[in-house]
């Protein structure tokens, strides 16, 4: 019965069509604090709803504040790992809500922060541990986004630990992995191959071209993405809803980048 419920939630947070996921975190107000894009909540949400996202990532003290109400429906991740950048341990994510809150909150998923590399990688990886088998307990999907980040690393981005974090991610049960993009189809292929289950790509920090982000989409699909989860790149975008459309066209209709862009127009 919970693998009935884990499927009947994941179709929730994607495309049942193509099998492929648009998602739009906004969990950024507790690491940075209330950034431009989503000061409001509601608006920010019926932006990418609009545009077609098939999922939004939240914190749970903000559920109520954006993600119900009129106009199309969209998923809800509810993310349970925190940190801030006021911390002296920024890259250190503690878990900061249970499964059990997430789903009296309506969640169709929950997510789960890890930085491998960091100092305090140990108690990540356990906390990890422990909402894998719960999730699995209960039939809720993990999204697990995993990011190379810490003492040990010396690019973030570079293939041989961003497949080492979409392995881990897979291999601690995680049903979707988010990692960050390497930078090109060849290099990103390596990370799909050596990861069983699908993978998202992370959307990283503002980008000033638009033609950047859709490029990076269009490289993650082309070497066998399962989709994009990208935060400031959409709700900071000077028209949201358009960037959702755009991102989405690539991920679902497999729309060049020419093509995306004259959405933006």
């Amino acid at each position: 019965m919970t693998m009935v419920g884990k499927q009947i939630r994941l179709e929730r947070i994607k495309n049942r069509d193509t099998g492929k996921m648009v998602i739009v975190p906004m969990d950024h107000g507790i690491s940075v604090g209330p950034i431009e894009g989503i000061i409001d909540m509601k608006k920010a949400v019926a932006a990418v709803a609009r545009g077609g996202a098939n999922a939004v990532v939240e914190h749970k003290g903000l559920v109520g504040a954006g993600h119900r109400g009129k106009g199309p429906d969209i998923g809800l991740i509810l993310h349970l790992s925190a940190s801030t950048t006021l911390s002296p341990y920024p890259n250190a994510k503690t878990i900061v809500c249970s499964l059990e809150e997430a789903m009296k909150l309506g969640a169709d998923a929950v997510s789960i922060h890890v930085n491998i590399g960091d100092g305090q990688e140990k108690e990540m990886l356990r906390d990890f541990g422990r909402i894998s088998y719960e999730a699995r307990n209960w039939g809720m999907p993990l999204l697990a986004m995993v990011y190379p980040r810490g003492e040990k690393i010396l690019n973030e981005y570079g293939v041989e630990y961003v497949k080492h974090a979409a392995r881990l991610g897979n291999e601690m049960g995680a049903d979707i992995v988010k990692v960050p993009y390497t930078g090109s189809p060849e290099t990103f292929r390596q990370v799909i191959e050596g990861c069983g289950v699908p993978v998202v790509i992370a959307g990283g920090a503002k980008m000033d071209s638009d033609r950047d982000i859709l490029e990076m989409v269009k490289g993650a699909m082309d070497a066998g993405g399962a989709g994009a989860s990208i935060g400031r790149n959409v709700f900071q975008h000077k028209d949201p809803e358009k960037m959702t459309r755009a991102i989405a066209a690539i991920v679902h209709q497999n729309v060049s980048v020419d093509q995306a862009l004259a959405i933006l127009a």
